[in-house]
């Protein structure tokens, strides 16, 4: 038989000290899934990859974090570079935008790790489901690798159908297979329905990263870079994408993250956990 007071403890112990623990014990933890999406400056198609992999997510009801940390993005805000969630634009109902351009850098350790990347990214947009993290292949080993070989991540590769977009898209798979542990990925060419060369590229880099590199070319698909936005994704890009987020590297949100859901003015999700938990 419990004593009274032992009782007592036991209850004191187990009474959410403040409304954010409470709701912690209510709802299920939120995972976010990242996403790592190669850069490739020669294909000057990475706004359309990655739009259509948002419509993809939006149509099955997930909001989706874009980080574009490619050379080619916008700086930071200056305010993003003390507090990420300061420079997270809404883009839509399901889409929110960072620019990131030279922000993983400021989170890299001794050992020339920028992980801690990630996590300030889930504090900094706890409401998501999904982040694609668009960067150069150096800046996603730096970012991923240290996790990597732990969560089965597969990255996704994209090139146009000119032998420029092609040597870009094979340097970036190299260096991927040399410097992290990846040796699998998904691409995507870039190409209008009439290219007689889209096929040839992605059979090229398959054989290449096969041949020189022991790398495998898991999946590959064609899209129409001039194909309206508004446009419903086919089948077989929806395919695509809910492969890249069956291997995305998830990350549970830590207490500062509940934290920002739960205080004035923000909104707890709408369901009680996550579609993809």
């Amino acid at each position: 038989m419990i004593s009274s007071h032992r009782q007592a403890e036991f209850l004191a112990a187990s009474r959410p000290v403040d409304q954010a623990q409470g709701l912690r014990q209510m709802f299920p933890t939120r995972v976010l899934r990242f996403v790592p999406v190669v850069a490739n400056l020669k294909a000057g198609c990475g706004g359309v990859v990655l739009e259509r992999l948002c419509a993809a997510y939006s149509s099955c009801g997930l909001h989706t974090l874009v980080v574009d940390a490619g050379e080619l993005a916008r700086p930071p805000s200056e305010l993003a570079e003390f507090d990420l969630s300061e420079g997270v634009e809404p883009l839509s109902s399901h889409v929110s935008y960072l620019a990131a351009r030279g922000l993983p850098l400021r989170h890299v350790d001794a050992r020339g790790s920028c992980a801690s990347f990630l996590h300030a990214l889930a504090d900094a947009a706890p409401q998501c489901d999904i982040v694609l993290v668009h960067a150069s292949a150096s800046e996603l080993v730096r970012v991923f690798g240290p996790q990597a070989s732990q969560a089965n991540l597969r990255p996704l590769v994209f090139t146009n159908d000119t032998p420029e977009g092609l040597t870009q898209a094979y340097a970036a798979v190299k260096l991927m297979t040399q410097r992290g542990p990846w040796l699998a990925y998904d691409l995507l060419v870039c190409a209008l329905p009439q290219s007689d060369k889209a096929d040839a590229v992605a059979e090229r880099l398959g054989h290449c990263a096969d041949s020189f590199l022991g790398a495998v070319q898991r999946d590959w698909l064609r899209i129409n870079p001039h194909e309206p936005s508004s446009h419903d994704p086919s089948p077989r890009f929806m395919e695509l994408a809910a492969g890249l987020l069956k291997c995305a590297l998830p990350l549970a949100l830590g207490d500062s993250a509940f934290d920002q859901l739960v205080s004035p003015g923000a909104a707890l999700p709408s369901r009680m956990a996550p579609v993809l938990n």
